[in-house]
């Protein structure tokens, strides 16, 4: 069973949990539309990924 040494110090812990916290998503802009969308995936709005239509997006 993997057992530590020594105890680890406040500042290795907190280093550690540092890389954890949380990141607010990646923002982009769509090519075509110009509204902003997160990064990798198909615009809501026109229905366009990597400059081609994915989706049909119904005007309704």
């Amino acid at each position: 069973m993997g057992v530590p040494k020594r105890k680890v110090s406040k500042m290795r812990l907190r280093t550690r949990k540092a890389s954890h916290r949380w990141h607010a998503p990646q923002m982009n802009k769509c090519s075509q539309c110009g509204s902003t969308l997160q990064s990798h995936t198909a615009c809501g709005s026109c229905g366009y990924y990597k400059g081609r239509q994915v989706l049909t997006i119904d005007a309704g």
